[in-house]
């Protein structure tokens, strides 16, 4: 069992380091906020994490790759909340005041992380993928409880760990002196990995069209 977990570990941390949208997400939230608000972030896409690896060891992802266009449903709802979220970053950004407009609350924040990962059907293949790759062909319930769990908890740790980062004194300090600029920044960064999700999906569409 250990070297098959090993496996998945290496493979979900290779995964966990190429920065993506949750890496500007806790940049924003704990640069610009309070740790705390982060910390709702991050338990909004654990959460999310935890809920796909557990549908993608009872089979979500070969539902996802045998149903296309339902997969397909989920990453334009996805890339459309994406910009959704990418306007409102770039309007605050810029604001006649430029300066943050208010603290989100800890559900708020929960809520947002949580809908970034929850619409990201990208990670149950992934899961499936992996699990599918390292897990034996007939895996125990441990064997299997293990591997979520082990993938969750690295979820965990890498994310809490941004947070902690984003939200010392010295960061945030510069955050604040730069605020119109970043949230501007961090809008149009948001905006491209919507718009990524949107066209590349809209392409796949098109490249199965008869």
């Amino acid at each position: 069992m250990l070297p098959s977990l090993i496996a998945i570990a290496l493979l979900h941390w290779a995964v966990l380091l190429v920065p993506g949208f949750n890496v500007v997400l806790l940049a924003q939230l704990a640069g610009g906020q309070r740790r705390a608000t982060a910390l709702a972030a991050v338990a909004g896409m654990t959460t999310a994490t935890f809920a796909w690896a557990t549908l993608a060891v009872m089979g979500i992802g070969v539902v996802f790759s045998t149903q296309p266009m339902l997969r397909q449903a989920v990453q334009v709802a996805g890339g459309l909340y994406l910009l959704y979220l990418a306007f409102n970053l770039w309007r605050s950004g810029a604001s006649v005041a430029a300066e943050p407009q208010g603290t989100l609350s800890n559900n708020a924040a929960f809520r947002v992380g949580f809908m970034t990962s929850a619409l990201n059907p990208k990670i149950a293949l992934f899961y499936g993928s992996v699990f599918a790759t390292a897990l034996p062909p007939s895996p125990s319930w441990v064997h299997v409880a293990s591997a979520v769990a082990l993938v969750y908890f690295n979820s965990v740790v890498w994310h809490t760990s941004l947070a902690f980062a984003f939200s010392q004194k010295a960061v945030q300090r510069a955050y604040l002196r730069n605020f119109a600029r970043l949230t501007k920044a961090s809008g149009a960064v948001v905006g491209a990995f919507g718009l990524r999700l949107i066209v590349g999906t809209l392409q796949e569409l098109r490249a199965r069209m008869p």
